[in-house]
């Protein structure tokens, strides 16, 4: 979006076309409408689109007639993840600074936590589509702020604020990076200064990233908190404040799912992996943040479940789990694998669709599909992986 597009869709008359159209295809909308020079098809197309997202990722907030860029709004958090994170101890106070603004959606759940909140974006055109959507929810203790974060942060004096929330731009080169220190603004070069700043702050990092080694980079590190929504992993967030003295960096998983939330954290305590000797009736596959956080040991000691094999997170029992957080299935058949004996197993149940997950097993699940000559399935599924021993294994089973 233009300086110029943006001008011309805070026209009333634009707003009301933009809210007569919301149902119309984008495509279809700027095709018709091509020859119209009194009017930003472009940006209005773009806004159709966006409002089209916006109904699922921001189902609040869309009820109104905000304004987006289609780039802004991918990047941005959604609604569930924002308020989930801004509901958090230590999310609260007096003022916090939100140094990537970008289309202010978690600025706009910490202003409801917060006395006050800067926030700063660099994009002079989206800092300005941001300061118009706080203004159309009537948030007025949001200043803000378009320039560098880093010089505005360091135009501060100390103990400024009690929170700073940045969400590096994880672009690198022209191509997406995980690493903190390949991120604008580098979180790692600039945390002694982030601390003077604020007692506290927090790191919304790829959820590609592997938490290994952080505490070597984030000395301040004190909590890493992996985050789902419907099972799909949404975001790594990393917490750091000055007195993060312990040894031991917290671990969370909080997975949201529907109505449920689940939260898994990690014990002081080494848990040992306990193997199934043989799949039993029940199989279930965690939710993702659990894995991504590596506390699939810590969910099985609490239900009692034991691994299918000691190197991957699928887990089994005897008896149902409710409310687990993941994925439950009832086992139909676990057979050794054998590709004459899967073939005339999958024949005799009628089973020509199925959906195929594997984990430490040779072949891809497209290499699986193609040939067993499966179609796709949300009822059925086939587990390829291995037991105990390390014989290739794969696990029939029926979700519910």
């Amino acid at each position: 979006m233009t300086a110029e597009e943006l001008h011309r869709l805070l026209d009333p008359k634009v707003q009301e076309l933009i809210h007569r159209h919301a149902g119309d295809d984008p495509a279809a909308f700027a095709m018709k409408s091509h020859d119209r020079k009194d009017l930003p098809v472009r940006a209005i197309a773009e806004q159709i689109a966006c409002r089209r997202k916006a109904l699922k990722k921001l189902p609040e907030l869309s009820r109104r007639s905000l304004l987006y860029t289609a780039l802004s709004l991918e990047q941005a958090s959604g609604q569930r993840a924002a308020a989930y994170k801004s509901g958090l101890e230590g999310m609260a106070g007096k003022k916090m600074m939100d140094m990537s603004g970008g289309l202010g959606i978690d600025t706009i759940f910490f202003s409801r936590r917060f006395d006050e909140v800067v926030y700063v974006e660099r994009d002079a055109v989206l800092a300005k589509v941001a300061a118009y959507n706080f203004r159309k929810l009537g948030i007025g203790n949001v200043s803000v702020i378009q320039g560098d974060s880093i010089a505005v942060l360091e135009s501060c004096p100390d103990d400024s604020f009690d929170m700073i929330y940045v969400d590096p731009s994880r672009r690198e080169k022209g191509r997406r990076s995980v690493a903190l220190e390949a991120g604008c603004p580098n979180v790692v070069s600039l945390q002694d200064m982030l601390l003077r700043k604020a007692r506290r702050f927090c790191v919304k990092a790829s959820p590609a990233m592997e938490a290994g080694n952080l505490r070597d980079k984030l000395t301040s590190l004190s909590m890493i908190l992996v985050l789902s929504v419907d099972r799909e992993c949404k975001e790594v967030l990393l917490f750091c404040n000055r007195k993060a003295t312990q040894a031991r960096v917290v671990i969370k998983a909080a997975c949201l799912d529907g109505k449920e939330e689940t939260v898994v954290e990690s014990g002081a305590e080494n848990i040992t992996r306990r193997v199934a000797g043989a799949v039993g009736p029940f199989m279930y596959e965690p939710d993702p943040a659990i894995i991504k956080a590596r506390l699939t040991g810590v969910l099985a000691d609490r239900h009692r479940l034991q691994f299918i094999n000691p190197a991957v997170d699928y887990l089994t029992s005897e008896r149902v789990v409710e409310h687990f957080p993941g994925r439950s299935f009832k086992v139909i058949a676990p057979l050794l694998y054998k590709p004459g004996i899967l073939k005339s197993f999958l024949k005799e149940q009628g089973i020509d669709a199925a959906s195929i997950l594997r984990r430490d097993f040779p072949l891809s699940p497209e290499e699986i599909r193609r040939l067993f000559r499966l179609k796709e399935s949300d009822v059925i599924y086939l587990f390829f992986t291995r037991n105990a021993a390390g014989q290739l294994l794969c696990i029939c089973g029926r979700r519910f």
